[in-house]
């Protein structure tokens, strides 16, 4: 512990907690704090604050009391022993309550009720089982008098970790290392500092978010944060798991909370649209957004998906200008998947002349984006069937990590055909790499995501995407994944 926390001092933490529970054994309190090499939270929790104390209560009351004794920067101490463990000399106190379960309904009678125990800093530490339980908290710590760290666990709660300073929280938790989660959804001290500089976010910072459920492989707040990085700009984009039956009340809380917009994903391309003011015409078309805008009050939608997709096409077959818009007249495109990226992928491909032919797994769903775009569907089981020049993959099957999958067989892929795979990670898919050893034409979903990431970064910011930063950041983190 002594070593780790030189190290995260090393690295930049200001403020580090050393877990007594965590300790096997006798504490030794004294080496542990002596010589520190910067400011301490000493903590010791019991099993049923998420802890792992086994030893007595009175000995657990004469830790925390003697680390107040030592002089300590601060104690952490739960609602009900707060009383019995006095103030004393410099030490400010932390009182705190964890609730694995919930997000309590009555979140403000329990923090007057902290308020009474002589906290210098409060600590709320709830689950949130829905988005809008990281809103209530956001509210709660914003118009606190007393400072107040609040933040919701799980993996909905972790947009609360990384805003808690938006809304004035006087600092946030983190882990040592990813490897070492002390509470669910807690992200490590080097994602909290590299991706998204916790430090930078002030009151003025920008919040954009990227929504699906679940969220947890999304790569897009690396290569978003970086950009904003690189062109200085006082911005977040953070990951937000949304379940389907909360997104309307998200859609609607968002702009209040200050985020300026979104990235739609998985399972929402299609179901956002209802909630907003304005679509683009490419959202009208395809029936699916993959960009919500808040501004002047309206929730603007677009879908950069389509628009990147066919840039990508155009420089895999070496065409621009106007003879771009007719690349595929008269070709047969075979499109594997229905759901938003295939409804993007198939109004670009039937824009620009070609022949669209759709299945899926879900044979009503090819059934009904066939319907939509008078084109011709099949049952997934005779994709084979089709005598295609392209073959557009839109489904996650061969995503890491399950990286030995293919979509279509490598036996029916010629030399004539494009290959296009819209999974990014990894970018060599098995279907990429049996299109190349047949000599096909390949697109991979690298290239997609990293142009659909600068449409978006340009409604996002009025500035170009760095298409170069963002394509090796990428790269480098869908490495790490695979790593």
């Amino acid at each position: 512990m002594m070593a780790e926390h030189r190290h995260l001092v090393e690295q930049g933490a200001q403020l580090v907690e050393l877990r007594l529970d965590y300790i096997t054994g006798e504490v030794n309190l004294k080496r542990l704090i002596h010589e520190r090499p910067g400011p301490v939270v000493i903590s010791c929790r019991r099993a049923r604050d998420g802890g792992k104390w086994s030893g007595t209560d009175e000995q657990r009351l004469l830790l925390l009391r003697t680390a107040i004794a030592e002089g300590v920067e601060y104690v952490d101490l739960e609602e009900d022993i707060a009383a019995s463990v006095p103030r004393f000399g410099k030490t400010k106190r932390i009182v705190s309550l964890h609730d694995f379960r919930k997000t309590p309904d009555d979140l403000e009678a329990i923090h007057r009720r902290l308020s009474g125990q002589d906290p210098d800093i409060i600590k709320l530490a709830t689950t949130a089982n829905h988005p809008e339980d990281n809103f209530r908290m956001f509210r709660l710590v914003e118009k606190s008098r007393i400072p107040t760290v609040g933040f919701c666990m799980g993996d909905i709660g972790i947009p609360s970790r990384i805003l808690a300073g938006r809304y004035g929280a006087p600092f946030t938790y983190a882990t040592f290392t990813h490897e070492r989660v002390l509470a669910p959804g807690q992200l490590s001290f080097d994602e909290m500092t590299e991706v998204y500089q916790y430090d930078r976010i002030d009151r003025q910072t920008e919040i954009y978010c990227v929504i699906a459920d679940p969220v947890g492989h999304s790569l897009s707040p690396q290569i978003h944060n970086a950009a904003f990085q690189h062109l200085h700009l006082n911005k977040v984009y953070v990951p937000c798991r949304v379940p389907k039956e909360d997104l309307g009340h998200f859609i609607d809380e968002s702009p209040s909370m200050g985020i300026k917009g979104l990235s739609v994903t998985i399972p929402h391309k299609e179901s956002v649209i209802e909630k907003l003011t304005e679509v683009d015409p490419s959202v009208r078309g395809i029936g699916a957004a993959n960009t919500v805008i808040f501004e002047d009050g309206q929730r603007r939608g677009y879908n950069t998906d389509y628009q990147a997709a066919m840039e990508s096409l155009e420089i895999a077959m070496g065409v621009s200008g106007e003879e771009s818009e007719n690349m595929l007249r008269g070709k047969t495109a075979l499109v594997l998947g229905s759901g938003g990226v295939g409804k993007a992928l198939s109004y670009g491909l039937i824009r620009r002349g070609a022949n669209v032919v759709v299945t899926d797994g879900d044979a009503e769903r090819a059934k009904q984006l066939a319907a939509r775009f008078k084109c011709r569907s099949v049952d997934w089981n005779l994709r084979h069937s089709v005598v295609a020049e392209v073959i557009v993959n839109c489904t996650p099957i061969g995503m890491h990590p399950n990286v030995d999958e293919t979509p279509y067989d490598r036996h029916r892929l010629r030399p004539a055909m494009v290959v296009f795979d819209a999974v990014y990670n990894p970018e060599n898919t098995l279907l990429i790499k049996e299109a190349r050893t047949r000599n096909c034409k390949v697109v991979t979903g690298v290239e997609m995501f990293v142009r659909q990431a600068c449409l978006q970064f340009k409604l996002f910011t009025g500035h170009e995407g760095p298409a170069d930063l963002m394509r090796d950041v990428l790269k480098r983190a869908t490495a790490a994944a695979k790593g």
